[in-house]
């Protein structure tokens, strides 16, 4: 590594500018990317990530500008280039990433002529050489059978593949600096174990630099060299992974930390502190500190009297922080005790599965109208309970049956056989439609897309009033009004939303308007899917909290469907662990986070990214994807991926689905592994001693 920099931005501000008013996006932002190194850049939706990488990419569309600053790329500044100069430099030079891997693939080329595109305009190549680069790079990648994946098209690949087409087609050109914006956001914490490891290990082989935007900061710990965190369009703290993760230096950073489940964390003895306040709009931010409004050591007429300059840390490698105070303040010094609550005892039994299987027929070829009658898989023989005032948390990965099991308990499909009952009704075989307003108001759903749950036409608070009237809660319309807003406290929204359009807020905001409006109807079960991956950590603390806060006072039973296991260890009782449509294991969340594990669980605590420089974790990455409900293989469903099935005897993996064993009370496995194996697990996290 030299000192010279690929990437130096020094003092940049970008700014949008409307028929209104100029917005700026950032304000007088450096950071220093140098050759072979990865810069991690943090921070809340809107505190600026992605308009950085806009911005280094010269990308910023008719409405952005940059206003001050420079952007030099290996010395060179971007911002005095030519068009043609940038055209050259961009996707050879300097490659991006994108969230969302299909808005980056042509959905009617295939996938070898896009890759081997690259470098035949770039470089000129043959098309000979370019597909022989192309299969090289589709195998550095780690895709199977490169060949076929080359003939393949976009919509034919899972979307984890698919990710990692994209990129290959970045690394096709051999880049000097690749910026990634968010690349795993969409993919399960399997595929993005896989995704990141890959990542770290091609930055290796090829020497690229790497700018990587994320909003996970356990990600960023296993990807990075150096940190960025920002806050509100401004640099808050930038230093080392070490520097800013155990001697951080600025109030944001801290709060950010605070607000995230790390290993130790409790809902009732530790529970986590939300940062107070809302996140400012770019018009509206504060004088002087941009953070002093939701800061704990705000100063009057001191930390609001001009504006902040970075300033060094003393005794750290290239450590900042934008805070005048940050000599004052005790960094060693615990937290404040946040408000505990009571400890929610699970009372009576009041939801029960017993063997349901969900089946769905389809045509063999659905789009031409074939004959043949195929089946899925969805939900196999699921048997669990649910109590009053327990959270049950159901992980697993896409496509193992969550949100099935959930459209059965809906009432928005039927089972195909076995039986659910609540409180001693069976209501598995009765459709929504049929089902009476008390049924439908006992079990509501928080939805994972909120885009799609809210009527565009309605504001939001005549949305939540809709269901305080179908559920008969309150006289009158003043009654209701009043709870409505009560209801947008609690989910931690201005009253003034309640006059809002949902084209008027953010997708956070619509998932906690989701949120409320789910909890109007007093319901006794909630079945949450995925309700906080749109938020923000700092948001979802509040919510966490919030849900916690609502089952104590209405002793709600939570159905948490998750595929975030650092969420669900802080905020579950127990846990169920699903896999290609069967429970593969069940029990206590201190149970199903200790060993013995059922193989699969052991995986998936593996692949998921904890923010702590204490803990070390084993290395276990699944490789391949969830196999196809439609066509499941003979045996174990988890066989085609266990690294321990070589333990069993006799091939029985392959050829017999095990029986579910009870390991302790209340703690059940389906799996074939012996006691003496299973007692030989290690432990997948430990935490070094402080």
């Amino acid at each position: 590594m030299t000192d010279t920099p690929i990437l130096e931005i020094e003092n940049l501000s970008i700014s949008f500018f409307t028929r209104l008013r100029e917005i700026p996006a950032v304000m007088d932002f450096s950071c220093t990317v140098r050759p072979g190194e990865a810069m991690g850049l943090v921070g809340e939706s809107g505190c600026g990530k992605s308009t950085v990488a806009l911005g280094v990419m010269q990308d910023l569309g008719v409405n952005g500008r940059i206003t001050g600053g420079s952007v030099r790329f290996k010395g060179r500044d971007l911002n005095d280039m030519s068009p043609e100069e940038l055209r050259r430099i961009r996707g050879r030079e300097i490659a991006m990433i994108y969230q969302e891997p299909m808005a980056s693939l042509n959905p009617a080329m295939k996938i070898g002529r896009q890759l081997m595109e690259v470098p035949m305009i770039h470089e000129g190549l043959p098309e000979k050489d370019a597909r022989r680069r192309a299969l090289e790079v589709v195998s550095d990648v780690k895709l199977p059978d490169p060949e076929r994946i080359l003939r393949a098209y976009p919509h034919q690949l899972s979307g984890g593949q698919q990710q990692r087409i994209v990129i290959a087609m970045a690394l096709m050109a051999n880049p000097s600096l690749l910026i990634l914006d968010e690349p795993t956001t969409a993919l399960d914490v399997t595929v993005e174990a896989a995704v990141v490891d890959l990542v770290k290990e091609l930055g290796r082989k090829y020497g690229t630099s790497m700018l990587f935007i994320s909003h996970n900061l356990g990600l960023v710990l296993e990807t990075c060299d150096r940190i960025c965190v920002m806050y509100s369009g401004e640099a808050v703290e930038t230093g080392s992974i070490r520097d800013v993760f155990d001697r951080m230096r600025h109030p944001y950073t801290q709060a950010l930390f605070r607000s995230i489940p790390l290993p130790g964390a409790d809902k009732t003895t530790r529970p986590l502190k939300a940062i107070p306040g809302n996140f400012p709009l770019p018009h509206e931010r504060p004088p002087g500190c941009n953070f002093g409004p939701r800061c704990d050591y705000f100063e009057e007429g001191r930390c609001n009297a001009q504006a902040i300059p970075m300033l060094g840390v003393p005794g750290d490698d290239r450590h900042e922080t934008r805070c005048l105070r940050t000599h004052e303040i005790d960094w060693s010094a615990p937290p404040p005790a946040a408000s505990r609550g009571d400890r929610t005892e699970p009372g009576r039994v009041v939801l029960r599965m017993d063997a349901l299987r969900k089946y769905y027929e389809v045509a063999a070829s659905a789009l031409f109208g074939g004959k043949e009658k195929r089946v899925v898989r969805a939900n196999e023989t699921l048997s669990f309970e649910a109590r009053e005032s327990e959270t049950l948390a159901i992980v697993g990965e896409s496509g193992c049956g969550k949100s099935t099991f959930a459209k059965v308990l809906m009432g928005l499909e039927t089972a195909t056989s076995g039986q659910i009952l609540l409180d001693n009704r069976s209501i598995g075989d009765v459709a929504i439609e049929k089902r009476d307003t008390s049924t439908v108001s006992d079990i509501q759903m928080v939805f994972q897309n909120p885009f799609d749950t809210l009527n565009p036409s309605m504001t939001v608070g005549n949305q939540i009033i809709r269901a305080l009237e179908i559920f008969g809660i309150g006289d009158t319309q003043a009654t209701r009004r009043q709870r409505m807003l009560e209801l947008l406290d609690l989910v931690k929204l201005p009253r003034e939303f309640a006059d809002r359009m949902p084209r008027q807020l953010s997708g956070g905001q619509k998932q906690r308007v989701g949120i409320a409006r789910a909890f109007a109807g007093d319901a006794r079960i909630v079945v949450a899917d995925e309700p906080v991956s749109a938020l923000d950590v700092s948001v979802q603390a509040a919510v966490t909290d919030l849900l916690m806060d609502i089952q104590r006072d209405k002793k709600t039973t939570l159905l948490f469907i998750s595929h975030d296991l650092s969420i669900v260890r802080y905020l579950s009782d127990r846990v169920m662990v699903m896999y290609l449509g069967h429970v593969v294991e069940l029990g206590t969340t201190e149970q199903v986070f200790a060993p013995p594990y059922h193989p699969y669980t052991e995986a998936l605590l593996s692949a998921v990214p904890v923010a702590d420089t204490r803990v070390t974790k084993q290395h276990i990455v699944l490789e391949g994807d969830v196999p196809s409900a439609m066509n499941p293989p003979p045996g174990c469903p988890f066989q085609t991926r266990c690294r321990w099935k070589s333990k069993v005897p006799d091939n029985r993996c392959e050829t017999e689905v095990p029986p579910q064993v009870t390991v302790a009370e209340g703690h059940q496995i389906k799996c074939w592994l012996s006691d003496a194996e299973r007692a030989s697990m290690a432990p997948v996290f430990t935490v070094a001693a402080e």
